[in-house]
């Protein structure tokens, strides 16, 4: 199989697919209508944060596999194209395809015969067959006879993309059985792992949609666990722990874990897509709704334990400084893509509280999207005098923070909100005789 590969769509999952088969020695080329982003590959460079990306695209361009161009007849040198653009939400949680519509529009004169397209934007399950079909045999050529076309779901999680790409199956469904041949044997021979062919592309995209509705269910249920282990005064990761040791069917129950929420474009968006095919087939699908409203409140929840640990204290948040640690949504990122974060400290903003932010991961420019508070260069300064310290992100960085420094350098009794710290219960009973008191979900 030759090895040219064009990327429609150069963002953060189009360059990390870019980067890693450049890698294996094949001939990249992105299509990009952002000019600077177009740029700055073509310089060696990313501004995407994933760990290992930078190097990938520094090594790649000086070898000549990878570059990038807003001309999409790019196109038509290719031997497989992948589009990963974005589909937002938009009104009423119905999926946006403007960015796909206008992407295959661009591309669809220059696919020719013998061609590879695999789609990998999250889509509505539908639109492959009904919207980029259509689309691309408008000159003349026939899906499934003169090129193949498939879909093949994005299931990368941030922080760890460039190693999940190499490493989980591939699911891949066609508009006809030999486009998903043909998709299916680039994926092996590209990345040499496991793949899965289904029936159709609509049970392909239907795949992407039922593991994020699962991702989200599953925390949503860790979260409401949380929330009654608070009442209770249970330790939620314990009975978590223990209730995932029962084998149930061919694996055993696997409960996630609770945080102060849950971010990302995937997460945040994909259960509402899943609410909306319901509607559109005259189904009330309870579960999407369920697990968005219960997943959207925990920012909220974290904010009333700050307030409520802080009143137990004697305290009110308009007389205290509270340091949020931590704005990105996943730990070991940057990534602040719909972090819950924001709506933690719009509140703590609202409160009238002294307010400090730090995160080693993002650049003051970028944390002026959750807030114009500035942010702290070191988690010391965030810190000193603090009567409260948020942990809302569990970077490796605060995982190497001595708790007998802290209580040093925070107010008396400062009080330690974990967001998603996860400390174990020896660490916690030492922040206790430290002097320091603890509040956590479910903790």
């Amino acid at each position: 199989m030759s090895r040219k590969v064009t990327i429609v769509g150069f963002g953060y999952i189009g360059l990390c697919i870019g980067a890693v088969l450049a890698e294996k020695r094949y001939d990249i080329t992105g299509i990009d209508t952002r000019q600077d982003v177009v740029d700055e590959i073509n310089a060696g460079k990313t501004s995407v944060s994933e760990p290992g990306l930078g190097d990938l695209v520094r090594e790649a361009t000086a070898g000549g596999r990878l570059r990038a161009t807003t001309d999409p007849s790019a196109v038509a040198d290719a031997d497989v194209v992948i589009v990963t653009v974005g589909t937002p939400l938009g009104a009423d949680y119905e999926p946006d395809l403007t960015q796909l519509r206008s992407a295959i529009d661009g591309i669809a004169p220059h696919v020719r015969p013998g061609q590879i397209v695999v789609l990998k934007s999250t889509v509505p399950p539908g639109t492959t067959d009904r919207v980029v079909r259509p689309a691309l045999e408008t000159g003349g050529l026939v899906a499934g006879r003169d090129f193949s076309l498939a879909f093949s779901p994005e299931r990368l999680a941030e922080g760890r993309a460039l190693l999940e790409f190499q490493s989980i199956p591939v699911v891949v469904g066609g508009v006809t059985r030999s486009s998903t041949e043909a998709t299916a044997a680039f994926w092996r021979e590209a990345l040499d792992v496991d793949v899965i062919e289904v029936t159709d592309a609509k049970a392909a995209e239907l795949t992407k949609l039922a593991d994020n509705l699962w991702i989200d269910l599953s925390i949503a249920m860790a979260n409401e666990l949380a929330m009654l282990c608070d009442r209770l005064e249970v330790d939620v990761l314990e009975v978590i722990a223990s209730a995932n040791s029962l084998p149930k069917g061919a694996h055993n129950v696997n409960i996630l874990l609770p945080s102060m929420g849950v971010g990302g474009s995937c997460l945040t968006k994909d259960p509402w897509f899943v609410h909306h095919l319901g509607e559109l087939h005259g189904l009330d699908l309870r579960t999407p709704q369920v697990s968005r409203t219960v997943n959207e409140s925990m920012p909220a929840y974290t904010f009333g334990l700050i307030e409520s640990g802080l009143r137990a204290a004697g305290k009110s948040l308009e007389t205290s400084k509270v340091a949020v640690l931590g704005l990105a949504f996943k730990n070991n990122t940057g990534d602040l893509r719909f972090t819950p974060t924001k709506d933690t400290i719009a509140l703590l903003e609202q409160s009238g509280c002294e307010l400090a932010v730090c995160d080693p991961w993002v650049s003051a420019h970028e944390a002026l999207t959750i807030t114009e508070v500035p942010l702290s260069a070191t988690v010391e300064e965030a810190v000193k005098g603090a009567d409260v310290v948020a942990f809302l992100a569990g970077h490796d960085d605060f995982r190497r923070i001595e708790m007998e420094e802290l209580a040093g350098q925070t107010n008396p009794g400062c009080l330690i909100v974990d967001g998603r710290m996860y400390f174990r219960r020896s660490q916690i009973e030492r922040i206790r005789e430290l002097g320091m008191r603890f509040r956590g979900i479910g903790r």
